[in-house]
């Protein structure tokens, strides 16, 4: 701390004036049982006396900076407001005001926080601190912070509107889509997926698969016939099964799910790339004797699982047939019933 102070008081003493008083009522205030604090009291004293707004700026934050390193986060907030109350044609208001907001996010008072984040965008200019603005600082953390969507998804139009060239522009996208499915805007919601998935960069922390679900999502909402899902897993597995033993290649594409479905194998050392490209179910269901092993197994999340089937004209042999519940909250006749979504080639892992 007095080697950071040493070097703030070299930066403003070609702008203060030589020290006459001390400011003693302000300064004892604030410090309060801190007043043995030199380097604090030397600031008060260089703030109580100089006229030049940078030299100013950089002793307020480091005032405040030196008052929450003694713990005392309540005083800073006080310090900081109080000097935005008294000054209100200072420029760098809307930063003070934003240090006030972390103070308050730290210490957890997310009301608090969120308040000051939204006035600084409402009633401050915007303002380069180190080469950060702080509207982009605001937005960034109301977004980790609020909780209502609405409120979110206005705050992300106004981030990609002001910032469209971020690295995180993708991401934005995507949890603005997600935003608009909390509202139920699902049209607003697929055009969001659509930016998402049209951005440079796709891949979002902690979801491997999100481009893969935007893909789906989007998929699945632009298809305008909706019909080879059945409302219970039991009958779906029970047509496809009588589909698979009478060889009806038309009754098995009957309950394919006609867009996202997907083959893969369990584990890419079992299937080469070009053998999945020309699969064809319509190929190998005439020439192989296939059978039904067991009943489906069910995951413990009860919205998907997946059958067993041995004996395809193919290498592998084995396949299991994935289902799942269909996620389109859009319309209610269709949501949640039941899709036969794809296949996994070979042994589970």
């Amino acid at each position: 701390m007095a080697e950071r102070t040493s070097a703030l008081l070299a930066l403003v003493v070609g702008f203060a004036v030589a020290l006459a008083g001390c400011g003693a009522s302000d300064m004892r205030y604030y410090l309060g049982t801190f007043e043995q604090n030199q380097e604090l009291r030397e600031l008060f004293r260089l703030l109580e006396r100089s006229k030049d707004e940078q030299a100013r700026f950089v002793l307020i934050t480091q005032i405040a900076a030196g008052l929450a390193n003694e713990g005392r986060i309540d005083r800073e907030i006080l310090f900081l407001t109080t000097r935005v109350e008294k000054n209100p044609a200072d420029l760098y208001n809307g930063y003070y005001l934003l240090l006030v907001a972390d103070a308050y996010r730290d210490m957890k008072s997310i009301p608090l926080a969120i308040h000051y984040y939204r006035r600084i965008l409402s009633n401050y200019a915007d303002l380069l601190v180190n080469t950060t603005s702080i509207h982009l600082q605001c937005l960034q953390d109301l977004l980790a912070l609020e909780t209502n969507p609405e409120d979110k998804i206005a705050h992300y139009k106004e981030l990609i509107s002001r910032w469209p060239d971020q690295d995180e522009l993708g991401a934005n996208w995507h949890s603005m889509a997600k935003s608009y499915e909390e509202v139920g805007d699902w049209d607003q919601a697929i055009q969001a997926y659509n930016k998402y998935i049209g951005s440079a960069k796709t891949e979002i922390r902690g979801d491997p698969n999100a481009l893969r679900t935007a893909q789906e999502k989007v998929n699945f909402y632009t298809n305008t016939e909706k019909n080879w899902m059945l409302p219970d897993l039991s009958s779906l597995v029970a047509a496809v099964k009588d589909a698979i033993i009478s060889r009806n290649v038309s009754k098995l594409r009957r309950y394919e799910a006609k867009v996202n479905f997907f083959q893969d194998p369990w584990d890419q050392t079992q299937l080469k790339s070009d053998e999945i490209v020309n699969y064809d179910i319509t190929s190998y269901l005439p020439s192989s004797t296939v059978f039904v092993v067991g009943e489906p197994d069910v995951a413990a999340n009860d919205n998907e699982a997946t059958l067993k089937t041995v004996g395809w004209n193919f290498r592998p042999s084995t396949w299991y047939l994935y289902f799942r519940r269909v996620d389109f909250p859009e319309n209610p006749d269709i949501n949640r019933q039941w899709e036969w979504a794809g296949i996994y080639f070979g042994e589970k892992l």
